[in-house]
């Protein structure tokens, strides 16, 4: 390893290395883990699995999963979920959840609602109550009671 200072063999297998640039790589070899740390305060784990953990100093944790989804947990409560087909979920402290999908599309989902937004601007939102409303990007209007039946469906007039 280029710039390696020293190494130490500790109980076992388990291997130590401090760097000239001043990271220290723990490698445990019962659990075939690298345990890397840097001057900075940035942790890096890196599991058999080829799963990778970094912990950062603001308090970020990141995960890269084997097959590349990449999860964040933020500083404040904020998780992020980045998935390989472009997919992104977000959820908030509160639990409200944001999925943003390849395709365009948006999915929210509150405690008062789910709502799903379309690229042609129609949005569809089911309520907590069941009643559902869609809104068409031609706008017409449409809202269902909470057994499915409809109790408003209102065409945009134009003159």
């Amino acid at each position: 390893m280029v710039g390696t200072v020293s190494i130490i063999q500790l109980y076992g297998t388990s291997i130590v290395r401090f760097c000239l640039l001043g990271a220290t790589i723990y490698y445990y070899a019962d659990a075939q883990t690298t345990h890397t740390t840097y001057p900075n305060g940035l942790e890096v784990l890196q599991f058999p699995n080829n799963q990778i953990e970094k912990h950062h100093p603001d308090g970020t944790k990141e995960i890269v999963f084997p097959d590349q989804t990449v999860k964040r947990f933020c500083d404040g409560g904020l998780e992020e979920t980045v998935f390989p087909d472009g997919t992104v979920v977000k959820v908030e402290k509160n639990g409200d959840k944001m999925v943003t999908f390849s395709n365009g599309q948006k999915e929210i989902h509150t405690s008062q609602f789910k709502r799903r937004e379309y690229p042609d601007g129609t949005i569809k939102t089911v309520y907590s109550s069941g009643q559902q409303e869609t809104k068409y990007s031609s706008g017409r209007v449409r809202i269902k009671d909470e057994e499915g039946n409809i109790i408003l469906d209102k065409k945009k007039v134009t003159f």
